[in-house]
């Protein structure tokens, strides 16, 4: 699909408008895609309305998972969605809708299509629900501007849509596909039926996007990406009558011609956004201005007790988790930021919640969950400039508790105890280290602040250039022979053996497993550990690549022909114990 992808964002970059999409969307490359995508979501695991999850189309055919798409673009019908309700930080519960899985795996068909098309049209300093982008590469936008020597953009606005997700106006938003070149109308009329697919116990939504849809993300995109446009051209990428070689340069000449121009940048995140502006007044006229925009362009509310202007230099401001202002320093400002007190206290609560559910357990398990927590905490707010003092004060209250709930089976530890894994991690500070149930307990504040870095806008899945920049650092694997392997697959096999199969193939760098030796076309077969027979599975675990003459030796009751293949390959002892426990479980007597 990586070509004809390419062909899109090149023809929406161009300008070109789209009619016939959904031939390519029902392609079965791109269903086949689909469903490699949406597997590996934890959503997937969870049951729509009809009790059905990603296991119920594992077993299936490629052929019938084909065709059942295909169908559902003939006449699509979704099926109601199911509402949950998730906690949010401020105590408050925030609504999902969540799709049944057939209709999850088509809006996916749909997804991989329509993205290469609207990423040629978005912003370059949007940040939400992107491919490659982060909520760091935000925050880092946010610090370059208030990081600026002499004037910096220490005036921000905050603007708060109210219920953004929930509030979308259909019509508006299919009017926006339709100036971003989606001209087919069997498309908009499926995008339209799938906006008004049926919520339990609350009917047919009139306006919003549920939260939760696979196709949300992009659509709310959509919608806000005339809002970044129309801000940026405001100042950063109004024309000037003649062309500049540098931004500086041009930014000069309209001072000059135009002395009341609003000087603003905005960095957003999904619905979240902020303006930044060098005074008062210039944040005063776009705050009405943006106000106006919002409420009569892309028709929602603003909530006025959340938006407002602030002085970074004077006060705080929330974005993301992270709590945000300017100090003085030499001849200019510093950027400086801590965990926000939402961010705090939510960490908090999951921290306390891993420590019970180790007292609860009492296993080496529990312990290794709650260093996940304490690791994505590290992970998301070490662009915090201050996020040592924020961790050190959430450790003060919660070693305690830890070790109270833990002293039976609390030790001391030391760094040799760590796993290769956690040594790459916090092998560089010395703390008290701890252990319980055998396991090394990460101390919370064992982590300090690393630099936020800009996004390198040159990054792009959609070009050959973009693409060397995200994958340079991985080890390559025969474009040619995994060609061949998605084309040629079995298909009497289920998807999810030939999808697993393809990935097992990749991940063993197209190498044997047992030889080492390079795989080419057909010298090679994907083996089961455990036979189906026997109750093995088609899960990724469970599956094997190796050379020919192996997979025939393992399957044969008499390891003779085995023993002498290990000889002429002269295998490790590892690798000699992984054929005999591949033969042993080959061979088993029957239950």
């Amino acid at each position: 699909m990586q070509s004809k992808l390419d062909q899109l964002y090149m023809q929406s970059k161009n300008g070109n408008n789209f009619y016939k999409l959904t031939k390519l969307m029902e392609s079965e490359e791109n269903i086949r895609l689909a469903y490699r995508n949406i597997k590996k979501n934890m959503g997937s695991h969870t049951a729509g309305v009809d009790g059905k999850t990603i296991a119920d189309i594992e077993d299936l055919t490629v052929e019938e998972v084909v065709t059942k798409i295909r169908e559902m673009f003939k006449w699509y019908e979704p099926e109601k969605v199911r509402r949950v309700y998730i906690p949010k930080p401020d105590g408050r519960k925030r609504p999902l809708g969540i799709p049944a899985i057939w209709d999850r795996l088509f809006q996916q068909c749909i997804l991989q299509i329509l993205e290469p098309i609207c990423e040629a049209k978005f912003h370059p300093h949007s940040y939400g629900f992107r491919p490659n982008r982060s909520a760091h590469h935000a925050i880092a936008r946010a610090n370059h501007f208030m990081n600026n020597k002499g004037n910096g953009y220490h005036y921000c606005v905050d603007m708060d849509i109210k219920g953004f997700f929930d509030n979308v106006n259909h019509g508006k938003l299919l009017k926006q596909m339709w100036t971003m070149g989606i001209r087919e109308k069997k498309l908009l009329s499926i995008i339209s039926t799938l906006l008004k697919a049926e919520i339990i116990g609350e009917g047919k939504p009139i306006k919003g996007t549920p939260q939760g849809g696979i196709l949300s993300p992009l659509l709310a995109n959509i919608v806000l990406n005339e809002l970044d446009w129309w801000i940026s051209n405001q100042w950063e990428t109004i024309k000037t009558i003649r062309e500049y070689t540098t931004h500086k340069g041009a930014r000069r000449a309209l001072m000059r011609q135009r002395k009341n121009l609003k000087h603003c940048y905005m960095v957003r995140y999904a619905d979240d956004f902020k303006i930044f502006c060098r005074d008062y007044p210039s944040a005063l006229r776009l705050y009405h201005a943006t106000q106006d925009f919002i409420e009569r362009r892309l028709k929602l509310e603003i909530s006025p007790e959340k938006s407002k202007i602030v002085n970074l230099r004077k006060q705080r401001s929330e974005f993301l988790g992270f709590t945000m202002y300017v100090r003085p320093k030499r001849n200019g400002y510093v950027a400086y930021s801590h965990m926000s007190d939402k961010a705090i206290r939510h960490a908090h609560d999951k921290l306390k919640q891993s420590i019970k559910r180790i007292a609860k357990e009492q296993s080496r398990d529990a312990v290794w969950k709650y260093n996940t927590v304490v690791m994505g905490i590290h992970n998301y707010y070490e662009v915090a400039t201050h996020v040592n003092r924020d961790l050190a004060h959430m450790s003060q209250h919660l070693t305690k508790s830890l070790y109270n709930r833990l002293r039976r089976d609390w030790r001391p530890a030391s760094k040799a105890d760590l796993s290769i894994t956690l040594l790459k991690r916090y092998g560089r500070y010395n703390p008290k280290w701890y252990k319980a149930h055998d396991m090394i307990i990460i101390p919370i504040y064992t982590w300090k602040h690393r630099y936020a870095i800009q996004f390198n806008q040159n990054i792009c899945p959609y070009t050959k250039e973009g693409r060397a920049l995200i994958h340079n650092n991985l080890k390559a694997v025969s474009r040619e022979v995994l060609i061949h392997i998605q084309r040629y697959y079995c298909d009497y096999r289920s998807i999810e053996y030939n999808d697993n199969r393809i990935s097992k193939f990749i991940s063993q760098y197209g190498k044997c497993a047992i030889s080492g030796e390079e795989l080419t076309l057909r010298d090679w077969e994907c083996h089961h550990k455990v036979p189906l027979k026997y109750g093995g599975t088609d899960k990724y675990n469970n599956l094997i690549i190796m050379i020919l003459p192996f997979h025939k030796a393992i399957h044969k009751r008499d390891r003779k022909e085995l023993d002498n293949l290990m000889e002429k390959y002269q295998l490790s002892e590892q690798k000699r114990k992984l054929c005999i426990e591949l033969h042993e479980l080959a061979n088993q007597s029957e239950k």
